[in-house]
């Protein structure tokens, strides 16, 4: 497949809008990258800058050691799958896959050879005859998908191909795009806006926001060591909570204070605050990592008291909302914990897991 290198890629546009600002990536050969970030934050417009689809400002884009900037997009050997289907609504599925091959002059059999592997590894063997309009949403992607693969490309790239599914769909399809990575040892650069699909799909994952990379790593390290607020915030559902505090140093104890609340810290973030007396930071706290009933008592040191406002039931767990230290506050707790409004639930900080931000910069500490 291919190996792709992207270096202080820039894309200014005429009317000094700036949509890529200093853009540093290496994608290895094989590997499914995501690009992910809230809509306008450049993901798209780094994609097609790749397929050729967009001029690159400054920088250079180099594939497999060659500079592609000025590179026709139909020389780049790379096939492109859109949020939109592009399929031809008078061709069957046979002829829409096969569509890009024509051009090609390959033998009847060679054609058909490679248009029905396709159909196999996507399920479409017994579709070959039907028009799109006979087809449901997911058939249609997978046809479309079925168009790129038989090109044989150097390089998939995928913009936010399942946005149009539903639910059940999306849920499908990321596991047949698992499937189809496998199978096909493909590189693929992944679009999406969804942090599920992100962290669901990649091998590593791009976190964008405003044009400028955030961070770039592994699903795990993202949910984990967040590089700073906004990353912390964009991935995990629900979204982590922000707490703002002060540290406090007496009597060789560090604590943190959340209003009328004193907190304290391990002895990790002991040596991570020293010399911070009086700063403002962020606490960070997943939903998931702020306990109830026994696993509140084991962490008793971090215990809260908090007034349920509303709470919604999800099944095998339920969603608290509430506030506290000036902060809107939402916890993944046991059904039936805070059920009723107004309602006093003790809670607990898992504060092993916590995050600390600095409040000015909003980076990591």
């Amino acid at each position: 497949m291919a190996h792709i290198v992207l270096k202080n890629i820039c894309k200014t546009y005429p009317n000094g809008v700036s949509a890529v600002d200093n853009f540093n990536l290496e994608i290895e050969d094989k590997e499914f990258i995501i690009f992910v970030g809230p809509s306008g934050c450049g993901k798209s417009t780094t994609l097609r800058m790749i397929a050729g689809l967009e001029d690159i400002t400054a920088g250079e884009l180099l594939i497999d050691g060659k500079i592609m900037n000025e590179v026709p997009p139909k020389d780049r050997d790379i096939a492109m799958v859109f949020q939109s289907y592009a399929l031809y609504p008078h061709m069957t599925v046979y002829d829409n896959i096969a569509f890009g091959l024509r051009r090609k002059k390959l033998s009847k059999a060679e054609l058909d050879e490679k248009v029905k592997n396709a159909a196999r590894i996507l399920g479409l063997e017994s579709q070959l005859a039907k028009k799109p309009r006979e087809l449901s949403g997911g058939q249609k992607q997978r046809v479309a998908m079925g168009a790129a693969i038989v090109r044989n490309p150097k390089v998939f790239l995928m913009d936010e191909p399942l946005s149009n599914l539903d639910a059940k769909l999306r849920v499908q399809m990321r596991v047949e795009l698992a499937r189809l990575h496998e199978s096909l040892g493909a590189t693929i650069v992944y679009v999406t806006h969804d942090q599920t699909e992100a962290m669901t799909l990649g091998s590593r994952i791009v976190v964008m926001k405003e044009g400028i990379i955030q961070q770039v790593d592994t699903p795990n390290n993202l949910y984990t060591k967040p590089a700073n607020m906004f990353v912390a915030g964009f991935i995990g559902s629900p979204q982590m909570n922000f707490l703002y505090s002060v540290v406090k140093e007496e009597d060789g104890a560090t604590f943190l204070q959340l209003g009328d609340v004193r907190l304290p810290v391990t002895e990790e973030q002991r040596e991570k605050l020293r010399g911070m007396d009086g700063k403002q930071i962020v606490l960070g706290i997943r939903p998931e990592d702020i306990m109830c009933g026994a696993e509140a008592e084991k962490y008793s040191k971090w215990g809260i008291t908090v007034t349920a406002e509303v709470y919604e039931l999800l099944g095998s767990s339920a969603l608290l909302y509430f506030e506290f230290a000036g902060s809107r506050v939402t916890a993944d707790v046991k059904p039936g914990v805070g059920e009723k409004e107004g309602e006093r639930v003790h809670l607990a900080l898992h504060m092993e897991r916590a995050h600390l931000f600095d409040a000015a910069t909003e980076q990591r500490i």
